[in-house]
């Protein structure tokens, strides 16, 4: 039943010897083992691929959920004896300004799990990297994983209240500050989308200082080094602080952060805990913007 359960999941049988450590002659001899014992076809053989009939579509679930069951059963008893290491990849930003001030909240919470940051905005591969989790800003596309929306994103002029910006016209006398945006995003909301957004044609977007980091440019920004175009959840707390002030709009949409991970975590208790913590995060950033 898990050689079936796997190469259900997968629909190859090669994958489902890799995942469970045998031969695809094992995987295959197994599943021709139950399909004896039920008396019915679970797979149609193709070349190449394999297909679930629909004794197998009906079959799979049952087996699926009744396996994470039992794992979750069986967490507790393990609990004792073993911590749990939960890895999350999230871009440098959003470990930076919204996760690492609130990590002390995770592990009170949850004292047997040791959470682990990964911070890049590369694209992951879960299972090479040992990566549990994934936050990462817009659509994806995230194929064969699951993904949920986090929160959702605006970006807005900001700078030092020591700039004293008061109108638009006031940019021409600061320094523009960028960071790289992936070529992924076709139209992303830096300050050419601005401009056009807020009718200003003579407002010169090329000048100005460049960070391929977006915690830099936000960095600098606090430190009066010019005006930035920022994600106002990101930048909350300074907001709050008053260290960063919005002098003028228009805002521009963004696009939601993502928790993004692979179909077989999907009830994962520690998968359920971050997505808790994450919903808290969400909750406290939008309640200071």
């Amino acid at each position: 039943m898990r050689a079936f359960e796997a190469a259900a999941r997968h629909l190859s049988f090669r994958q489902a010897a890799d995942e469970l450590s045998v031969t695809p002659t094992a995987v295959s001899h197994q599943i021709r083992q139950l399909e004896s014992l039920l008396g019915v076809a679970l797979f149609e053989r193709q070349v190449r691929k394999v297909i679930l009939t629909p004794e197998g579509r009906a079959l799979f679930p049952a087996l699926r959920d009744g396996f994470d069951r039992m794992a979750e059963a069986i967490a507790p008893l393990l609990g004792p004896k073993r911590r749990r290491i939960l890895t999350v990849s999230a871009t440098p930003a959003f470990v930076a300004r919204l996760l690492v001030p609130r990590l002390a909240a995770f592990q009170a919470a949850h004292p047997r799990i040791d959470l682990r940051l990964h911070a890049s905005t590369q694209p992951v591969d879960f299972a090479a990297q040992q990566i549990d989790a994934a936050i990462r800003y817009g659509q994806g596309p995230y194929r064969g994983l699951r993904h949920e929306p986090l929160l959702h994103t605006r970006f807005a002029p900001m700078c030092s209240p020591a700039l004293k910006l008061r109108k638009p016209a006031d940019l021409a006398r600061h320094p523009l500050l960028h960071f790289q945006w992936q070529p992924i995003f076709r139209e992303p909301p830096d300050w050419a989308t601005w401009r056009r957004v807020a009718g200003q044609p003579a407002l010169d977007v090329r000048r100005g200082i460049t960070f391929t980091d977006e915690t830099h440019a936000i960095d600098a920004a606090i430190a009066g080094q010019g005006v930035a175009l920022l994600n106002t959840a990101l930048v909350a707390d300074a907001l709050a602080r008053g260290t960063l002030v919005m002098p003028f709009g228009p805002e521009l949409e963004g696009l939601p952060y993502q928790l993004v991970y692979p179909p077989e975590a999907e009830h994962d208790p520690a998968i359920a805990a971050l997505r808790a913590w994450l919903r808290d995060v969400e909750r406290s950033a939008a309640a200071i913007a």
